[in-house]
């Protein structure tokens, strides 16, 4: 067997970022999820990050991606590389480049991911649920308050709005909140970006008092995406967010989509309670663990 070399990077170049995200397609064949949340995905050539990528002559077997300023870290090993110590060795390289503490997601929860993190003394801190519900059962129309209209997202024109809006709602969150244009640029450039399903809730003045900003997978599953509602704190108590959630479901049903996911935090009760009442339920978690 020949030994695995582990060898630390900043951006990385087209090729082998294409090599990541063919490793990480891999695993989800195998797994049933995907390995690496859209953000690292999204950071492949970044210089602000580090990867550490477990080599095998040339070939990439597993990768990591440690962000240092937030202190969170996502890996993977390749299925036909797995049960050799590699993932260990890339934990234990993460920890000691982070200075011993840092949080490592494990998506949907993979059993052997699981007992890695029990075995290095990680300790759950954080859950985020996936839920999903059907498009072909039916979807009750959505209500929106009198004076309240939908329209789409006009990039250039809704930026300003879209990110008051956005970084109001969002502000407890360790992801979402606290954006800029490079954020919302950055998603812009993604190959999935349809300014026809953000679809924003404005006022009789064009004020936007919340969105819905619609995905839709292409990929081996395609699927539809609620993938960020939000609601200015100021609208609160108008019922927008069942509405923008409707809304973008039937936005997601009319381009062919058959089945919807979002993702929201496990400990988000009152998020957990509107999804519930609009026939989303539970269909595995992603959790973060912290040494």
């Amino acid at each position: 067997m020949r030994v695995i070399e582990l060898s630390w990077r900043a951006g990385l170049d087209e090729s082998r970022a294409a090599e990541v995200r063919a490793l990480a397609a891999a695993a989800a064949g195998v797994d049933g999820t995907e390995p690496l949340g859209e953000h690292v995905l999204m950071h492949l050539a970044d210089d602000g990050v580090a990867h550490l990528l477990a080599l095998d002559g040339d070939a990439v077997r597993g990768v990591a991606q440690l962000d240092p300023a937030e202190g969170v870290a996502e890996l993977v090993v390749h299925p036909e590389h797995r049960r050799a110590g590699t993932g260990r060795r890339i934990v234990e390289e993460v920890l000691s480049r982070a200075g011993g503490s840092v949080a490592v997601w494990a998506h949907g929860q993979h059993p052997g991911a699981v007992a890695l993190a029990a075995r290095l003394g990680f300790a759950p801190v954080r859950e985020l649920w996936q839920m999903r519900r059907s498009l072909l059962e039916p979807i009750p129309e959505p209500k929106l308050p009198a004076g309240v209209r939908l329209r789409a997202f006009v990039p250039g024109q809704d930026d300003d709005e879209f990110l008051r809006v956005n970084n109001a709602a969002f502000d407890w969150h360790p992801e979402q909140g606290g954006w800029d244009r490079s954020q919302l640029r950055l998603r812009e450039t993604e190959a999935w970006f349809d300014p026809a399903g953000f679809l924003l809730a404005v006022d009789e003045s064009d004020r936007l008092l919340g969105f819905h900003w619609t995905k839709v997978h292409t990929g081996p599953h395609p699927m539809g995406e609620v993938y960020v509602l939000g609601v200015d704190p100021s609208a609160q108590g108008m019922r927008l967010g069942a509405a923008l959630t409707l809304a973008g479901l039937h936005h997601l049903r009319e381009r062919g989509q058959s089945d919807v996911l979002l993702y929201v935090e496990a400990d988000n009760s009152p998020a957990v309670r509107l999804y519930g009442s609009l026939g989303f339920t539970r269909w595995q978690a992603d959790v973060s663990y912290r040494r």
